[in-house]
């Protein structure tokens, strides 16, 4: 009988690798092959801090998300709530005891990673919104309660993120939120007044920026203004991305980035430095990678038969593809610059352990794709 149930054990653990998607798992592997070259070629063709620690922490929380594969989705549903009470709490003690760097407090120092919360604030809202409209029915969403309820659980993350302050993040936490509320049914309307009362507040929001966030907007319109100041680093990345051309100067080859015009390669304009190196084409690739994984993530919520599944694929499957959209664009200048890393390439413990989280969440969707949440 031992021998029997052993047998089982092992019989449903072949079965729940087999339903892994393991273009998912491919999508992931060329992504973190490309981010270890690339942040290889930012530390000047050598194995250096960056590249390291990078690559150390690419391969723990790769596994870490074939853990978490495992994890049966109903038990992220089970724990939506107090995830996103988790991190908010995280959220709330970085504001108040976390490390001070550049004038904004955002991290909790936990030894092996400085731990930035706003970053898993964008998973935990989606798999929070997730849950809360699994069970309600499309006729019921548009009442005052499945309003009110889900703002409220939005704007308290958001509060705290602009107070650190770091209102990039928390512009892309409320898109994360928005988009589950957009899938979930809630009335265009409530979209079509928010975006009203935003317009038209935004003069005297605009006046309670910090200084450096007003001077980012001010360098957006015209970066050729102070060349040499607010608008050095976008005018730098638009002159890396062109002098790439259609094949790229090569690997390691990079002159703008190995002369060091091209501050803070590494993380948010990581994909300055490997536009320069890889041209147009190898800017295509990077693209088509993305592209299929966030394919694969929208396929995987459409398989799913939980509605808690569904909304979740949907939702990180959009967050992902703004998080790209903007990231690119404010490189390119067709956005003011905000903290905003791209998935997997850039360097950043807390941006990795988030995606990877999801993406570990997408893959629970997808083994117990056939299971129902009631």
């Amino acid at each position: 009988m031992f021998i029997q149930s052993s047998l089982s054990d092992k019989s449903t653990f072949f079965q729940k690798l087999r339903s892994f998607d393991y273009i998912i798992l491919l999508c992931v592997l060329i992504l973190g092959i490309i981010s270890s070259f690339a942040m290889y070629s930012t530390d000047g063709g050598e194995l250096l801090y960056h590249s390291e620690s990078h690559i150390i922490r690419f391969i723990v929380f790769f596994i870490m998300m074939i853990f978490i594969s495992f994890i049966n989705i109903k038990t992220w549903h089970s724990f939506g709530y107090l995830f996103y009470l988790i991190v908010l709490a995280l959220l709330l003690w970085a504001s108040l005891f976390g490390i001070t760097a550049q004038g904004s407090k955002r991290w909790i120092n936990l030894y092996f990673i400085n731990l930035q919360p706003s970053e898993l604030m964008k998973i935990a809202i989606i798999v929070c919104f997730a849950k809360y409209y699994h069970r309600i029915q499309v006729s019921n969403v548009n009442s005052f309660k499945n309003i009110i309820i889900p703002i409220l659980i939005l704007v308290l993350p958001i509060v705290l993120v602009v107070g650190q302050p770091d209102l990039g993040t928390a512009i892309l936490i409320a898109l994360s939120g928005i988009i589950v509320l957009w899938l979930a049914g809630v009335n265009i309307k409530y979209f079509f007044y928010s975006s009203l009362v935003f317009i038209i507040s935004a003069p005297f929001v605009i006046s309670f920026l910090k200084p450096y966030q007003k001077l980012r907007i001010l360098t957006f319109f015209d970066p050729d203004k102070d060349p040499l100041g607010a608008g050095y680093q976008i005018i730098q990345s638009k002159i890396a991305v062109g002098s790439g051309g259609l094949t790229g100067k090569g690997f390691l080859k990079g002159t703008q980035g190995y002369l060091e015009f091209l501050p803070e390669k590494h993380t948010d304009f990581i994909f300055t430095l490997f536009s320069e190196e890889f041209g147009f084409i190898g800017s295509l690739f990077l693209l088509l990678i993305y592209a299929i994984l966030i394919f694969r993530i929208i396929k995987t919520g459409a398989s799913s038969r939980s509605f808690f599944g569904k909304f979740f694929c949907y939702g990180f499957g959009s967050a992902i593809f703004i998080y790209i959209t903007v990231n690119m664009a404010m490189v390119l200048g067709l956005l003011p610059i905000v903290g905003s890393p791209l998935p997997i390439l850039s360097y950043g413990g807390s941006s990795m352990l988030a995606t990877m989280t999801g993406l570990g969440i997408v893959m629970s969707t997808k083994i117990y794709s056939r299971q129902q949440i009631s």
